[in-house]
Formats: C-alpha cells, structure tokens, sequence
C-alpha cells in the first residue's frame, strides 16, 4: 500500500526534501494508519524522522537514518527506485571519469523512471533528481546544497569524507538555460577557488534541463590551484 503517497515521500526525503505534514490526524495507538500523514507521525514519535514545529515538516535526520531507509527500499518491490540507486554508483563513476555525456544520459534515465516522484518546474525540483541520481555517491561524499562558496551559493557540493581519494564536485543547475552557463557561472562565481583548502583537484559540473526536448545536458571540467 502506498498511503496516497507514502513510498513517493520517502524517495523525496531521501533526495534531501523536507515535506509538510500534519501530525494531528494521528491517533496516537501506533495501529490505526489511514494516510501518509499517520504513518510518518509515528516515525517521527520514533525518532527516526525529524519534525520543524515552525514550518510543520518532517525530514530525515542524518545519514544514519538515510542509510536505514535506503536499505528498506532496496528490501521492497520500488522496481523504479532501486534501479536509480544501483545506477548512482555508475554515474559517479562516470562524473569523476568526466563522461559527460554519459552523465546526462545517465540523469535522464532517472528522472523519467521517477517522473511521478519528482516533478520538474524549477532548479530545486531539478536539485532533488540529482540528489537521487547520485544516492550511492552519500557512501564517499558529503552533499551540501546551496552552500556559501565565493560571491555566492553553489547548487550542490559534493566534499569527500576524510580518507576519500575523490576530488570535491561543484555542481550547478540550470532548467531551461544551458551547461555551459552553468560552468560559467562557477567560474565568475569563484565557487571553486573558494574550496581550494579543501582538496586539490575539483569537478566543476554544469548540468542543464531543457524543457522542450525533455533532455539534460552536462559539461564537467576539472579545477586545480
């Protein structure tokens, strides 16, 4: 049973997305689950979802838990999903051999298998698909999303965890615009020069949606200092 919405919930969340919720439809007898609502109250109970009383939403915690939900999707039938997650560990292959196009490729695959999930209209709906087109990615890296870098706020980070041998990933977005836009933003932006502490090598990843063909495009280009 999906609760009107309860596999598509968690999917986002794991994507990074906090959603509304109403946690006063809840009967409090850990039984009784008429909706999508009921079943996320009690994990928040549980503690293994988080809850901002201010903006009334609900939001997965930390990686911890992120991993636990991860592990339960890949135990049931998300046919969809699961494939989105076996296919993340080749596109970061793919993103650190800088295969472009394969990338994109890569990220069209997985937003028209989960197209009900996660609709386009903007970059940060854009920003949710490719936080679960690179889902195994979490493994070696640390995401961050609009992160204060420069003369302003990169799209997505990716900082590899202490021991990794990968080179940090600055990834900007554009819907409707063009990659190479996007890198050129990076660079005007000194996005990467100001991670030069950091690491050594950087990827700069320029990701475009166009809306017409329905087809991303991407431009990767490597950073030293």
């Amino acid at each position: 049973m999906n609760f009107d919405g309860l596999k598509d919930a968690i999917v986002q969340m794991l994507t990074g997305m906090h959603l509304k919720i109403n946690i006063n439809t809840f009967e409090n007898d850990m039984t009784s689950f008429q909706r999508r609502d009921d079943v996320l109250t009690v994990l928040i109970h549980l503690g293994y979802l988080a809850y901002d009383r201010d903006r009334r939403e609900v939001y997965i915690p930390n990686e911890e838990v992120k991993s636990a939900f991860g592990d339960a999707v890949q135990m049931s039938n998300w046919s969809q999903v699961i494939e989105a997650v076996k296919q993340s560990e080749w596109l970061l292959r793919a993103t650190l051999q800088k295969d472009a196009e394969g990338v994109a490729k890569g990220i069209d695959t997985v937003h028209e298998n989960n197209t009900s999930i996660l609709n386009y209209n903007d970059e940060n709906a854009l920003s949710c698909v490719i936080a679960l087109a690179y889902y195994n990615a979490m493994n070696d890296y640390m995401l961050v999303r609009e992160m204060p870098l420069g003369k302003g706020y990169a799209d997505i980070v990716f900082l590899p965890k202490k021991h990794i041998d990968y080179p940090a990933l600055v990834v900007e977005l554009k819907y409707d615009q063009s990659e190479t836009g996007a890198i050129e933003q990076i660079k005007e932006k000194h996005y990467a020069k100001a991670l030069e502490d950091y690491t050594g090598e950087i990827l700069l990843v320029g990701i475009n949606y166009d809306k017409k063909s329905k087809k991303h495009s991407c431009v990767i280009e490597s950073w030293r200092k």
